[in-house]
């Protein structure tokens, strides 16, 4: 059932995502007076036909992982004297800009209304204050204590710890200094605390720059649960189940899930004692932890999903409102930034900052859709507003068979006051379709060996 889910929850927006994208280009093509012979959303089999007035095709097809509009061109074949004057060739170089460009700008306005959607039911975030220091991180070597707050990383205000998530990102590969702002609370008065790092989490698989610099904000848990248990793991092996409540780890009741975690990574082949609440009664298991590597460093590893109930300290959330206009600078702010997230996310892949690990492929998209939708409407939605702006960028780059690839050739016409050639452009599509192969495969076989 959960897999029939996911699928559907994926076949749902990509679906979305590929007819907003497409319409985009259907959109300004008949604007720009192209004839449009076929509008397809999906692949294979054609699930439903049918043409309107001005003799388009429309296709919905079996497979919704992709779509296309075909617009009358004659160096796709012969078109008679009438038609010429409607084909895209025939158009001026920014009207064929103009229409190239529409399917990625769909994409982000699709991704500026999800976020309006999502804004007004109002934002609500919790404050930056550190709660806890992990000991001999490099948030402890910098100074950093519970109790203070973040207020700004390289003289950019952060009023919420996803914006210093955030923020954080984009030092990852650098080296230097991290300059990080802070005050106590009750206090206005500010301190510069840099943090050194150095080739910070290049290689590391799945970065999380919160754990790694050794801060959290305060978590006052409720219980922690196995949310799963993988068969062929040490929690498994020990005879932990899905369902059990974590109570105590060698007699010490667990109070805090990052010290629980950091408790059983520091047990690598070392026996920990699991005290465990199953069916209202108190269970204790001897647990031997698997020895695994992660990013370099051999650590403990149970097998096991967690999940914990508990809240954030009511104090430290803080609440914003917007109104049907209110949130639309809002949601303009938050396209901007993932949109800027996204390229920097690229660019970091291309120079080596971030580990190619990281490039994650269709399965990881479809499980993320499924966890995004069950988690509730509003997280499916942001997933999709997310995917959509990752989809408006990458479709933007300068790669044939792109739609910025045209849009490369189409800025070389208007500079050189001339189409770039047929077989130079060939030659590039070629170039561009084996390119993007290459990282499919390479992204997939990252989503076959990435652990989930």
């Amino acid at each position: 059932m959960a897999l029939l889910q996911t699928l559907f929850y994926t076949f749902i927006a990509l679906g979305v995502l590929v007819t907003i994208h497409e319409f985009g280009h259907f959109w300004v093509a008949r604007r720009c007076g192209v004839k449009v012979e076929r509008f397809s959303i999906g692949f294979g089999t054609p699930l439903l036909k049918w043409r309107d007035k001005r003799d388009t095709e429309f296709v919905l097809a079996l497979l919704p992982l992709g779509g296309y509009v075909k617009m009358l061109d004659e160096r796709e074949g012969t078109i008679t004297d009438s038609e010429r004057p409607y084909s895209f060739n025939s158009k001026s170089v920014w009207q064929r800009i103009a229409i190239v460009s529409a399917g990625p700008l769909a994409n982000f306005i699709l991704a500026f209304f999800a976020f309006w959607l999502i804004f007004l039911a109002g934002e609500r975030d919790l404050a930056p204050v550190v709660g806890q220091v992990k000991a001999g991180s490099l948030a402890e070597q910098a100074g950093f204590e519970s109790g203070m707050e973040i207020v700004a990383i390289a003289g950019q205000s952060t009023t919420t710890w996803t914006e210093v998530s955030r923020k954080l990102f984009y030092f990852i590969g650098t080296t230097g200094e991290i300059p990080f702002v802070v005050t106590y609370q009750d206090s206005t008065i500010e301190y510069e605390m840099p943090v050194a790092v150095s080739a910070w989490l290049r290689d590391s698989q799945e970065p999380s720059p919160l754990r790694d610099l050794g801060v959290s904000p305060p978590f006052e848990l409720d219980t922690l649960s196995l949310a799963g248990v993988a068969e062929d793991g040490a929690g498994y092996d020990a005879g932990l189940r899905a369902g059990d409540r974590l109570v105590a780890i060698n007699g010490e009741t667990i109070t805090d899930i990052n010290k629980f975690v950091a408790r059983i990574a520091s047990s690598a082949e070392s026996r920990v004692m699991l005290d465990v609440e199953r069916d209202s009664q108190l269970l204790t298991f001897d647990v031997l932890p698997q020895l695994v590597e992660r990013d370099g460093k051999p650590v403990g590893q149970l097998g096991v999903q967690l999940a914990s109930t508990g809240k954030f300290p009511e104090q430290h959330m803080r609440d914003i409102d917007y109104n049907v206009l209110t949130a639309i600078p809002r949601s303009i702010r938050e396209t901007y930034q993932s949109s800027a997230f996204v390229l920097k996310s690229i660019g970091k892949l291309v120079v080596g900052d971030l580990s190619p690990k990281n490039l994650s492929g269709p399965i990881t998209i479809a499980k993320v859709a499924g966890d995004s939708a069950r988690s509730g409407i509003d997280n499916f939605i942001r997933f999709v507003a997310i995917l959509s702006i990752m989809l408006g960028v990458m479709n933007l780059l300068p790669i044939p068979v792109l739609d910025g690839g045209h849009l490369m050739y189409y800025f070389i016409e208007v500079i050189k006051g001339s189409p770039v050639s047929d077989r130079i452009q060939m030659v590039g599509y070629k170039v561009g379709f084996s390119m993007l192969m290459g990282l499919m495969v390479f992204a997939t076989y990252n989503d076959i060996t990435r652990p989930f």
